[in-house]
């Protein structure tokens, strides 16, 4: 399981980095991109016409399928949960935000412990740094973009000062490295 969050600039690296991941690409992904509560978007739409991997908005209780990016919905919490679904909270916003990158990063690192990997994007505030160590902590593997690329720095500075971090990496070494862990995990199997 792979968990994304972003912020401010977010979507741009998102993009950049979803752009180059092949068709067969099998590995869930999980995407927390900060958005307003009341904003009804296209985003898989636009994300899904750049890409190979099929993407789309995450519905309640649906099955995380590999080969799929699924995308957070505004003003929900999204859930990862122990029988490999995904449910939706109303609680109260973390740091401003519903959804928080904190409470998926929480619930991927309780259910997929080890076998999970954390990618903090650039982003205007904190959100993320205590998924991040939460990921950290129970054995994943945890990516933070470099801060000198990022729009807005403070996101992944956040998750730097917080959490152990595996690889500080600009977007480009990103996704390298994404397709190299599926060629390492799917050549095992």
């Amino acid at each position: 399981m792979i968990v994304i969050g972003g912020s401010w600039g977010g979507l741009n690296a998102v993009t950049k980095i979803l752009e180059g991941l092949p068709k067969r690409f099998r590995i869930p992904i999980v995407i927390v991109l900060h958005r307003g509560k009341n904003y009804e978007s296209q985003l898989a739409g636009l994300l899904q016409a750049k890409v190979a991997i099929g993407i789309k908005e995450a519905e309640e209780k649906e099955k995380i399928q590999p080969g799929f990016v699924y995308l957070a919905p505004p003003n929900y919490h999204l859930l990862i949960e122990e029988d490999h679904t995904l449910s939706f909270d109303v609680s109260g916003p973390v740091h401003y935000c519903r959804p928080s990158i904190d409470v998926t990063f929480e619930s991927a690192a309780d259910v997929f412990g080890q076998r999970v990997v954390g990618i903090i994007l650039t982003g205007a505030n904190q959100d993320g740094a205590a998924g991040l160590q939460a990921i950290a902590q129970a054995g994943g593997i945890t990516v933070v973009q470099d801060p000198a690329e990022a729009e807005s720095s403070v996101m992944p500075q956040a998750a730097l000062a917080t959490s152990k971090t595996h690889f500080v990496l600009p977007l480009a070494q990103i996704k390298i490295f994404l397709i190299q862990l599926h060629s390492t995990v799917h050549s095992t199997e």
